[in-house]
């Protein structure tokens, strides 16, 4: 299977894109381009699946190489397993949800409809890279779009908004390029991770650079205390900019996390682990408790968001299968989720023009559809047995339990006590909006979900659903993946 169409498709689409003469054109070549890789994907996972299958127990499937720039051993070198398959998959189905929520884009349509599939290619291609440097290529490709969408399309403080994340986001690729660098260097020349990952790389040169990694795209997962331009960022988004930015591009940093810092240098994730657990568990019980004072409903989501990536954080550094499965499954549920709940949020912003919670009431009655998508996300997000963040929390408790030790039972207790901070906030959010009376009477005649949004929400709501009630396929996806990772790390004889 030709991998680069992942590449390819958004590339041609944008351009197409931007030689429409309108709106109507415009968002309709957006519309074929997101559902034509929507299809590849699930193309890819079908594909994957006939592979594995067939005996097939490669490291990587459907590997291309070829020589981009030979002087400094730098290729053009993709592949997939089936984590990053999972990836992809989530990026395509928050890319076509997030051009259906913009159908109706005022100004500028075209360049926001190209911005927004070249984010989706530098998300494609960061997944796809199996070349250090290409990968990092493609990492800083995602950066600037999301400066543009905000200091372009957003609401309230704008500039200040995009410039803080723009600063904040390359000075995270600024550690992640010296950490590739070091890697580079200490590793005889090579920026391949197939390659890197079969050659003994000193205690001292893993020291070193493992914070640089881990630092850097941890700012894009909103590693505590870095994580501050989240709730800005968020806030000030249009809604496929908010839906992409906490869906896929806070991915981008915790698969950095996983496929890189600690892949490449397990001996120093261990000796790093504590500071990681630590630091993840603040994230997730700071996260929690800031969303309770919030009142705005994006910044109840950007700080919710802060919380939920503590867990993704937490499985990482926790080094055990279970919690490593977990980690992978709440990237993709919290994608899912805050795709949602960002959606919903931005339907209702539109029609009420605030977002304030002591503004909004009684929703459920002149909205009845955007509102049940809201509580929907909301419930996902308190971890609801039957939805798909259930399952993945559950995993980084019982991985991160069965590591032993005093501090990391500890930290496990205030991850898991969080959620009821979590249900507290999304409960009294969830009443105070849709539940009740209806506050304002010019809310009486708000019009409900039009087509593109209803095909919006019922796409994120079915993998919400779909990944809570059956979690088994996504496992089996997963778990070759995960096992490779572990024999490197050298922990299988820790957590079968």
């Amino acid at each position: 299977m030709n991998l680069s169409l992942f590449i390819i498709i958004p590339l041609v689409t944008a351009v197409a894109v931007m030689c429409c003469r309108g709106l109507r054109q415009a968002r309709w070549i957006s519309l074929a381009g997101s559902l034509g890789q929507l299809l590849l994907s699930f193309v890819l996972l079908f594909r994957f699946g006939q592979e594995r299958a067939a005996g097939n127990s490669s490291r990587m499937l459907f590997e291309y190489r070829h020589s981009w720039f030979a002087a400094w051993h730098i290729d053009y070198h993709i592949g997939v397993d089936g984590i990053s398959v999972a990836m992809i998959l989530l990026t395509a189905v928050i890319v076509l949800a997030g051009v259906l929520v913009s159908w109706n884009k005022g100004p500028w349509s075209k360049e926001f409809f190209s911005l927004l599939l070249i984010l989706a290619l530098g998300a494609y291609g960061f997944f796809l890279s199996l070349d250090l440097f290409t990968m990092f290529f493609f990492l800083e490709l995602s950066v600037i779009p999301k400066y543009l969408l905000i200091g372009i399309w957003g609401s309230g403080r704008k500039e200040y908004s995009a410039m803080k994340l723009a600063l904040m986001l390359m000075s995270g690729s600024a550690l992640v390029f010296i950490g590739l660098l070091g890697l580079y260097y200490g590793s005889g020349h090579s920026f391949d991770i197939l390659q890197l990952a079969q050659v003994p790389i000193s205690a001292g040169v893993q020291r070193t650079f493992f914070p640089c990694l881990f630092i850097g795209f941890g700012i894009f997962t909103a590693l505590f205390p870095l994580h501050t331009w989240v709730p800005d960022g968020h806030s000030s988004a249009p809604t496929a900019a908010s839906m992409f930015l906490a869906g896929i591009s806070m991915k981008l940093g915790a698969y950095g996390c996983l496929r890189v810092a600690t892949y490449l240098m397990p001996d120093a994730a261990r000796e790093y682990a504590p500071i990681i657990i630590v630091l993840a568990t603040i994230a997730i019980v700071y996260g929690a408790f800031a969303t309770m004072m919030q009142k705005d409903l994006k910044y109840i989501n950007a700080y919710s968001s802060v919380s939920h990536c503590g867990f993704i954080l937490l499985g990482i550094g926790m080094l055990t299968r279970a919690a490593i499965n977990g980690a992978v499954l709440q990237m993709i549920s919290h994608g899912l989720m805050t795709a949602l709940f960002f959606a919903s949020i931005g339907m209702i912003y539109d029609r009420a023009h605030t977002r304030m919670v002591d503004r909004l009431g009684g929703l459920l009655k002149v909205m009845p559809f955007i509102s049940t998508i809201f509580v929907i996300a909301g419930l996902c997000s308190l971890g609801l047995p039957g939805l798909s963040s259930f399952v993945a929390e559950i995993t980084v408790f019982i991985g991160s339990w069965q590591h032993p030790g005093t501090m990391y039972r500890l930290a496990t207790i205030l991850a898991c006590a969080s959620i009821v901070i979590t249900a507290v906030y999304i409960l009294r959010a969830s009443a105070q909006t849709v539940m009740g009376p209806v506050k304002d009477p010019q809310f009486s005649v708000l019009t409900d979900a039009a087509w593109y949004e209803r095909l919006a929400s019922i796409l994120l709501v079915a993998g919400i659903v779909v990944i809570g009630v059956a979690p088994f396929w996504l496992n089996d996806l997963l778990k070759p993946g995960i096992d490779a990772f572990m024999v490197h790390a050298g922990q299988t004889g820790l957590l079968k």
